[in-house]
């Protein structure tokens, strides 16, 4: 597993030598294990393709060829760190309370997320490094993930945050969300936002489910 960390000192350090030692040797089981191909070869980490990049630190609109690549992933993604052999073999627990949480995290629903205000965000994420996303973020990946599950029983959460949303990115995500689940209510849906909408990114992503809708039917 992998800490990284950084401190700012006003002073001169000893420095260790740089760490060349190949410690893969041929195993690739991070390149085949990610999703989203974030590894185009050894040793190489294309970020935009990276699902904690995308879910955490991708600020807007996630690009919508990489939605489906979310998966379920709510917040961040530690499948490489998972697979690897060396993490496996010989990883031993952090026994530093300054590394144990302040306190359990709680669980990221996704339908639960989609009803959460600006105040609840704070209060239920203070001090977790959750609202690094801050509520748009967070709210904009568990849209996608609703839509990758595709299950029915989201569209009425999603339809209301995309009418009733403040947040413009939300509601973006949410119209997208509902053209990948996908049913005759699903246009009603669609159609009754679009003519109530003002905002023209969301308006691109309403016609987009809804040109998604058509085309499937003929």
């Amino acid at each position: 597993w992998v800490f990284l960390g950084e401190v700012l000192l006003n002073i001169e350090l000893e420095y260790d030598q740089p760490f060349t030692e190949d410690l893969c040797g041929t195993c690739t089981a991070c390149l085949e294990a990610c999703p989203t191909d974030a590894f185009p070869e050894p040793y190489i980490l294309d970020s935009s393709k990276c699902i904690s990049y995308l879910t955490i630190e991708h600020k807007g609109a996630i690009p919508a060829d990489k939605r489906a690549g979310l998966e379920d992933w709510v917040f961040g993604c530690d499948i490489c760190q998972d697979v690897c052999p060396w993490n496996n073999r010989f990883a031993t627990p952090e026994s530093d309370v300054d590394f144990a949480p302040f306190s359990p995290m709680p669980h990221l629903n996704p339908h639960s997320l989609l009803s959460m205000d600006q105040l609840e965000f704070s209060n239920v994420f203070s001090g977790s490094p959750v609202k690094r996303t801050k509520r748009s973020g967070l709210l904009r990946n568990a849209s996608v993930i609703l839509g990758n599950l595709g299950d029915n029983n989201s569209t009425h959460v999603l339809a209301s945050s995309l009418t009733e949303d403040s947040d413009p990115i939300v509601r973006a995500h949410s119209a997208w969300a509902l053209g990948q689940i996908g049913h005759a209510e699903v246009v009603s849906l669609l159609r009754h936002a679009h003519e109530n909408e003002s905002d023209a990114d969301v308006l691109v992503e309403i016609k987009a489910a809804l040109d998604k809708l058509s085309n499937q039917k003929e």
